[in-house]
C-alpha cells in the first residue's frame, strides 16, 4: 500500500510484529474485517493489507439516525476501504439486533438485572453471523476485527482447543466481552492488535494515513451513543414506574421514578438524605423498589453464576480456585468455583453448566445480568452471568 505524502513505510516495533505475524499465518490468507468506522478495526485491515492478505470489508447495519455506529461509522468503514482499495460491504442486520439486543435489554432492566449487551451482541449479533454471511456469500471461512484480545489456536498438545487470552495493553483488554464466543467461532478469528497498545495503534494509523487515525472513541454503549443517554434509551421503552427507595429494614428514604435507572453499587444521584452514604444493594421488581445500605453493609462474598461457557478448558466437575473479574474495569479476584446443578431455565436454554463463587474478599458490585468471567493469568477459562438469586450482601 502506498505511504501518504511526507510519511515514512517504518512500521513500530508492534506495528512490524504483527506485521510478521500475520504474514506467517498459517492458512488461506482471506478475510473479511468488520469495520465499524473506528480507528482500531481501520488499522486491523490495514495491517491485513500491507501484510499480503486479500481483505474485504464487512460492516453491519445495526440501527438508524445518528451515532458513531451508525451513519458516520459507515461513513468512515466506507472510506477506509476505499482508501485500503478493497471491497466493502454494508449488511442490514437492523431487525436481528433489535431481537437480539435491544428486547433483551428492555425485558432485563423491566426485571431489575442490569443487562450486559456487548458480550450477547459479539455471540449473537456480530462474529456467528458475520462468519456465517462471509462464508455464504463471500466464500471467506475468517474474520477480523480491532478487538484487544489473542486467540492461541488449538493445537495436538491441548486436543485442539482454542485459548482466548487477554490483550497485551491491560488498559484495553477486552477479553471480558468476548468470554461467550464458541470453539468454532474461536478457531476462525484473528485479532491483529492483540499485542499492540493503544499508543501502538494510533501510530500505526497515523503511518498509514488512515482517516480514522486521530478519531475519538466512543465511551458510551452503541445504544447510549445513538439514544442521547442510557436514560433516554430506557426512557423510549420503559414507562415511568413511580416506587419506594428503601433501607433493607424496609424504611422507605426516597422515591424513584424506575428501577431500570440505578445498578448496583451506585452512590450518586439517589436523591436520598441520609446520615452517612447509601448504595444500591439490591433491584427488587416484584416490590418495585430500590434497595439501599451504607457501603459497610453492601459486599457480597459470593454469587450464583449461569449461562457458562467455558472457553480455553472443559467444565470442571470439582470445585476449582482461580481469578474472576466481575465488571470490565475491575481487576481479577481470587475465589472458589463450586459446579450447581443446572436449573430446567439452564437446560432448556442449552446453557446448562451453573455455579457458586466464594470470594476470598468481599466484593462490593456483583451486579445481577453481568459476567463474571474466569482466568488464570491471561487465559479466559469461561464466564457466565450472575444471577438475580445471588446470596443477599454480607452481613
Amino acid at each position: 500500500m502506498p505511504a501518504p505524502a511526507g510519511r515514512s513505510l517504518a512500521a513500530t516495533a508492534a506495528g512490524a510484529a504483527a506485521i510478521e505475524r500475520l504474514r506467517t499465518w498459517p492458512g488461506e490468507h482471506r478475510v473479511a474485517v468488520g469495520l465499524s468506522g473506528g480507528v482500531d478495526s481501520s488499522l486491523t485491515a490495514a495491517l491485513l493489507v500491507e501484510a499480503g492478505w486479500q481483505v474485504e470489508g464487512l460492516t453491519l447495519w445495526l440501527m438508524s439516525g445518528k451515532g458513531a455506529c451508525c451513519a458516520e461509522g459507515l461513513v468512515d468503514a466506507a472510506g477506509i476501504c476505499e482508501q485500503l482499495a478493497v471491497p466493502h460491504h454494508v449488511v442490514d442486520f437492523r431487525e436481528h439486533f433489535k431481537a437480539q439486543i435491544v428486547d433483551f435489554l428492555v425485558q432485563g432492566y423491566g426485571a431489575g438485572v442490569t443487562p450486559l449487551p456487548c458480550s450477547r451482541c459479539n455471540r449473537e449479533v456480530k462474529f456467528a453471523p458475520m462468519l456465517g454471511w462471509a462464508a455464504e456469500q463471500r466464500g471467506i471461512d475468517r474474520i477480523a476485527t480491532g478487538h484487544y484480545a489473542r486467540v492461541r489456536h488449538g493445537s495436538v498438545s491441548d486436543n485442539g482447543r482454542h485459548q482466548l487470552l487477554r490483550g497485551l495493553d491491560p488498559r484495553k483488554d477486552q477479553s471480558y466481552f468476548l468470554y461467550d464466543l464458541p470453539q468454532e467461532v474461536l478457531g476462525r478469528l484473528v485479532f491483529p492488535l492483540g499485542e499492540l497498545t493503544k499508543a501502538d495503534t494510533r501510530a500505526e494509523a497515523e503511518r498509514h494515513g488512515l482517516r480514522t487515525a486521530h478519531k475519538p472513541e466512543s465511551q458510551d454503549l452503541c445504544l447510549a451513543d445513538h439514544h442521547g443517554s442510557m436514560k433516554a434509551f430506557l426512557d423510549a421503552y420503559l414507562p415511568p414506574r413511580q416506587g419506594e427507595i428503601v433501607l433493607g429494614d424496609g424504611r422507605v428514604v426516597g422515591e424513584h421514578d424506575g428501577i431500570e435507572h440505578f445498578t448496583i453499587g451506585q452512590r450518586k444521584g439517589l436523591g436520598v438524605a441520609w446520615s452517612e452514604p447509601l448504595h444500591v444493594v439490591r433491584l427488587d421488581a416484584a416490590m418495585n423498589r430500590v434497595v439501599v445500605a451504607p457501603r459497610s453493609e453492601a459486599a457480597r462474598r459470593e454469587a450464583v453464576v449461569g449461562a457458562v461457557n467455558w472457553v480455553s478448558m472443559a467444565a470442571p466437575e470439582q470445585p476449582l480456585e482461580l481469578s474472576v473479574q466481575v465488571r470490565y474495569r475491575s481487576g481479577p479476584e481470587r475465589a472458589l468455583l463450586t459446579p450447581l446443578p443446572p436449573t430446567a431455565a439452564d437446560a432448556a436454554a442449552d446453557r446448562p453448566y451453573r455455579c457458586r463463587l466464594e470470594f476470598a474478599e468481599p466484593q462490593f458490585s456483583i451486579t445481577p445480568g453481568q459476567a463474571a468471567v474466569f482466568y488464570a493469568g491471561d487465559a479466559v477459562l469461561g464466564g457466565g452471568l450472575i444471577q438475580p438469586d445471588s446470596p443477599l450482601p454480607h452481613q
